[in-house]
């Protein structure tokens, strides 16, 4: 074959090789184009989104049947329950019933002899809590001996001066002597009676005196001891052997009888005129989840804390066990008034911005964004007053899931 020859079949090979390749080119970029395409389609229809992101409805959400996020959530109808009207739902804590709690002071100075309980102990009325040796435990009973030994001198010279005015006043009516002698003797029988009168007063103050330290007159050396003015638990002790005390106004030690306590709480303004003196509130406490206690009002303040806008109520809360320790925390919740209302799970609702929100199953896999106005949670459920119906599916598990997916 001539060069020429050779170099016209070499061109000619390449011209066809050329142009098959550009015929070819358009129909695969239209696969590749077609590709990404339904890649773009795919991962709308998993965002519940049209092709082209322009949906009919934008509270809708539509997940396709094999989408492994549909594992993810949970359906349940929506349940009617009877629920609170108006209700009060305040902050609380546990507190000392101010009325069973006692400070215990030293009556006398002394030395203190002897502790009898320690801190956390459970003591009796009348059950000794201290012993004190005291000078003044030895004045009293002195001060008792001296007023008795009055007393008994007291009532021998009423009694001679008794005889000695009912023999003047008989020897008057027989004219022996004169009726002045007569009047002296009157005079000197109220002498004698009002220093009865003080003796006995003097030793009914010993007496009363002995009584309060403790003490037996007729038991030499004896210490002052110190019992418990009510049954109730130690819960301060700031005193030891040994110790010498003077001020008897410094407390040694406090009593609280824990049998029964105060729950406090400060109640919105707008919200008081819901709570009434001597009503039942429920109380629940961070220490006892799903425990629900019974108080009654006591007592509701007179004024209006001006910085946070609450009034103060206290009500009493028996506390048999002892289990309701003072600063425990926890909430009162008081209604008036009952009505029927649909029920969710809180875990149902999801806050967006200024709204809550909920999702209605309409089909499987098909979902749809509702706005709920909601009532008083209680019990870890939200009574639902607008946006549902009983018998409405809703999500109740996952529901964050879907807002997040219609956010997108």
């Amino acid at each position: 074959m001539s060069r020429y020859s050779s170099f016209s079949f070499v061109t000619s090979v390449a011209a066809l090789t050329l142009w098959g390749f550009a015929a070819a080119l358009p129909g695969r970029i239209g696969l590749a184009q077609s590709g990404q395409a339904q890649k773009r389609s795919n991962q709308h229809r998993l965002r519940g989104g049209a092709p082209d992101e322009r949906r009919p409805n934008p509270g809708r959400i539509i997940l396709p049947p094999d989408s492994p996020q549909l594992l993810l959530l949970k359906t349940d109808a929506v349940q009617l329950a009877d629920t609170p009207v108006d209700e009060v739902v305040a902050p609380g804590r546990i507190e000392f019933d101010i009325s069973r709690v006692t400070r215990i002071v030293l009556p006398v100075a002394g030395r203190i002899e002897q502790v009898f309980v320690r801190l956390g102990d459970s003591v009796t009325a009348g059950q000794p809590l201290l012993a004190v040796d005291s000078p003044d435990a030895a004045a009293a009973i002195a001060e008792w001996r001296q007023a008795t030994a009055n007393l008994t001198q007291a009532q021998a010279s009423l009694t001679k001066v008794t005889a000695d005015h009912e023999r003047k006043s008989d020897l008057l009516a027989h004219r022996a002597i004169a009726r002045k002698e007569l009047l002296a003797s009157e005079f000197e029988l109220t002498q004698a009676q009002t220093s009865l009168d003080q003796a006995q007063a003097s030793i009914e103050h010993a007496r009363r005196r002995l009584e309060i330290l403790g003490l037996n007159p007729g038991v030499p050396g004896q210490k002052v001891q110190v019992r418990a003015p009510l049954s109730g638990k130690v819960i301060d002790l700031a005193i030891t052997p040994g110790e010498y005390r003077s001020d008897t106004s410094v407390p040694l030690l406090t009593l609280a009888d824990l049998s029964q306590v105060w729950v406090t709480s400060e109640v919105p303004e707008k919200l008081i005129r819901f709570v009434e003196t001597g009503e039942r509130v429920e109380v629940t406490l961070v220490a006892y989840p799903g425990e629900v206690f019974t108080a009654r009002v006591v007592r509701i303040a007179d004024t209006v804390d001006p910085k946070t806008r609450t009034v103060r109520v206290q009500a009493v809360l028996p506390n048999p066990r002892g289990r309701l320790r003072p600063e425990m925390y926890g909430t009162i919740r008081h209604a008036h008034g009952r009505r029927a209302l649909p029920i969710v799970p809180a875990g149902a609702v999801v806050r967006d911005g200024a709204e809550s929100v909920v999702f209605v199953e309409r089909d499987r896999g098909v979902f749809e964004r509702r706005r709920v106005r909601l009532g008083n949670a209680f019990d870890d459920r939200v009574p639902i007053l607008e946006g549902l119906q009983p018998g409405d599916r809703i999500v109740v598990n996952g529901a964050i899931l879907l807002s997040s997916i219609a956010g997108r």
